[in-house]
């Protein structure tokens, strides 16, 4: 834990309204939790600073919103979460001369925010040896089943001895912390934040979109996510062709990570079914809210447990109605009938019955989706948002 003068003199800074924040991230590319970023540190971008692991185009985002960013790392960091302990060792050397860069950076602002487990390890040892406070924003749920035995331990050890505060992104990533030994004293959860405006959509510019994909006519079901297994986009595959044939789905995103044997299993399978007219792949896109508006029903398909699922509120917030495997953070978001709907994690079958009924019972999934964009917009504004990460940061450190 921090030292006495080092609360002091952070209680100091937050009481007279000025906070200078060192984020770090390892992404040069924009995720969930890269996008969450954007939104926490433009409160602070006139005091504050994004190093990046590397460069591209979340770069891009970051200086398009005024918020200043510097890649601090000239070649890819080659830990993943599955890496071995050999592995990891490896890696030390590597990280080297970016933990002195952090650590010379940190000195001249008054606490370190890692946003990434990457981002935690450089942190963590960057405040040991800067002397400043490390506030670690977890959007994993950590468990063997998303990292190895090693990364695992490794994380949770660096949190329990340097961390001063975990914000988690859902009660399931909290929990999933608390169960790996986490400290529980230390962490407190607050769902990302939205800026509602962003969401609202022009119905001309959506009929133009629409004519664009040859969408007209059709029952569109959009997946928006990168295209990896553990995201699921083979089981909507599956379950649109237990569907009506005016039944078309859009897959918005592609490989990241060395993922592309993935996406053309994807394509292998979209022939083997016959569905080469009813599956469109439309890559990384930047019109989401207008794609999403184009949309009758947003499907989130994840095999395995989500920490929270940003797709889901954006969905919501676009007024369509979202269909969403059952675990993880997810469950948080939806209430199965009420603001959208929930299946069962890899199940075809039950995700075609409820596009099925989407496509059918039109009055009643209006009705969800209304009532979906009204609790997103209560529930993850980013104004309220940030106000309780301030309040946090103010009252923990």
């Amino acid at each position: 834990m921090l030292c006495s003068d080092l609360s002091r003199l952070n209680y100091i800074v937050l009481q007279e309204g000025f906070m200078r924040i060192f984020f770090l991230d390892q992404s040069g590319k924009p995720g969930g939790a890269e996008l969450c970023l954007i939104d926490i540190a433009k409160p602070y971008r006139d005091n504050t600073l994004v190093g990046l692991f590397a460069d591209g185009p979340f770069k891009d985002l970051l200086q398009q919103n005024h918020i200043p960013v510097e890649v601090l790392a000239t070649q890819v960091i080659q830990v993943r979460k599955e890496s071995s302990l050999l592995q990891g060792l490896k890696s030390l050397g590597q990280l080297a001369p970016l933990i002195t860069k952090v650590v010379k950076i940190a000195r001249e602002y008054d606490l370190i925010y890692a946003n990434t487990q990457k981002a935690l390890v450089v942190g963590a040892l960057a405040s040991f040896f800067s002397r400043r406070p490390l506030v670690y924003h977890l959007h994993d749920i950590l468990s063997t089943e998303h990292f190895s035995q090693t990364n695992l331990r490794i994380a949770v050890n660096l949190v329990n001895r340097f961390a001063s505060l975990v914000i988690a992104n859902s009660q399931a990533s909290k929990t999933a912390f608390i169960q790996a030994g986490g400290r529980p004293d230390i962490i407190e959860v607050v769902y990302n934040g939205f800026e509602p405006k962003n969401y609202q959509t022009d119905e001309s510019d959506i009929n133009k979109l629409q004519q664009q994909l040859g969408l007209q006519g059709k029952f569109v079901v959009g997946h928006f996510s990168r295209l990896a297994p553990w995201k699921g986009q083979h089981i909507l595959i599956d379950a649109l062709a237990k569907c009506p044939s005016e039944v078309t789905a859009i897959l918005v995103g592609d490989a990241l990570f060395g993922e592309q044997d993935y996406v053309q299993q994807l394509h292998e399978q979209v022939t083997e079914l016959g569905l080469e007219n009813r599956v469109k792949f439309l890559g990384f896109r930047s019109d989401i809210p207008q794609l999403m508006a184009a949309c009758d029903l947003v499907a989130h398909t994840s095999i395995s447990a989500e920490p929270f699922g940003r797709v889901i509120v954006e969905a919501m917030l676009c007024a369509k109605p979202v269909v969403a495997a059952k675990a993880g953070g997810v469950m948080e978001l939806v209430e199965h009938g009420l603001n959208g709907f929930l299946v069962t994690p890899g199940e075809p079958q039950e995700l075609a019955q409820i596009i099925i009924t989407c496509l059918q019972e039109t009055e009643i999934t209006a009705t969800i989706a209304n009532n979906a964009r009204t609790t997103a917009s209560r529930r993850f504004d980013v104004a309220i948002i940030n106000q309780q990460i301030a309040q946090l940061l103010s009252g923990r450190l």
